[in-house]
């Protein structure tokens, strides 16, 4: 079985350790598949990707973004665009499927963080329609924000979505990278994205301690809260002034 950790975090966004220290420690943890996702921002994944390649590691890295839907975070993966901040749930989804990505739900029904809840996700499985469906859904998540409502996620999808499951560590902080994991037959990416095809993943690993919470806790989230939304804004009004003088 391989073991592949489908959000992490980088000093690029609002995580705390750069790309270099994220795949040494996803080397130490033994993960054969590893995917960055900063918020709205695609670019540190490129180069993680080139990172590993260069050092030819053990670890295959699956481009990919947390991208801010209205209805909450959503993580795409496998795609080599950015989606649109602030996108319909379903307009991200379309977008994520004709790129030929993933899309998988992050921290679903949580309350102490921007997550998308059971209403919208009873909404989406009520379309029948594969191109505004969630491919996946994150079942284990090692923070108290992942956990509060993990046994409800776990219900909803047996009884209502019934997709593939996913584990992540969710980590900004490179120590904590592969605390939670998925498990699939195979060990490449494309083993991987098989299995979540064909609904073989399982959701792994172990909660966070008080301590681990704790560790950069008030500068993570001074990035997440402060800074990194701030450079979000900037970038995106830069990217749409770009695009108008274009059209002049």
């Amino acid at each position: 079985m391989g073991r592949a950790d489908l959000q992490l975090h980088s000093d690029l966004g609002d995580g705390l350790s750069s790309i270099e220290e994220i795949l040494e420690s996803a080397e130490r943890a033994g993960l054969d598949v590893i995917a960055l996702t900063d918020h709205d921002d695609i670019r540190g994944a490129f180069q993680l990707r080139d990172l590993a390649a260069r050092r030819s590691s053990p670890v295959e890295v699956v481009p990919g973004v947390e991208v801010t839907t209205r209805s909450g975070h959503l993580l795409a993966l496998w795609i080599e665009d950015e989606v649109p901040m602030f996108s319909s749930l379903a307009q991200a989804l379309a977008r994520i499927h004709k790129a030929g990505g993933v899309a998988v739900v992050p921290h679903p029904l949580s309350y102490l963080t921007f997550s998308i809840g059971e209403g919208a996700l009873r909404q989406l499985a009520a379309y029948r329609d594969d191109s505004r469906m969630v491919d996946a859904i994150e079942l284990r998540n090692p923070s108290y924000a992942g956990r509060v409502r993990a046994s409800r996620a776990l219900w909803l999808n047996a009884h209502v979505l019934r997709v593939a499951e996913t584990g992540s560590s969710d980590a900004h902080h490179a120590a904590l990278v592969g605390t939670c994991w998925t498990d699939f037959p195979g060990s490449t990416s494309e083993d991987l994205r098989g299995a979540l095809r064909a609904h073989a993943t399982r959701a792994d690993g172990r909660g966070w301690t008080l301590r681990e919470h704790l560790d950069g806790a008030a500068k993570q989230q001074w990035r997440s809260m402060v800074r990194d939304p701030i450079k979000r804004a900037r970038r995106t009004m830069a990217r749409a002034g770009g695009g108008k003088n274009k059209k002049k």
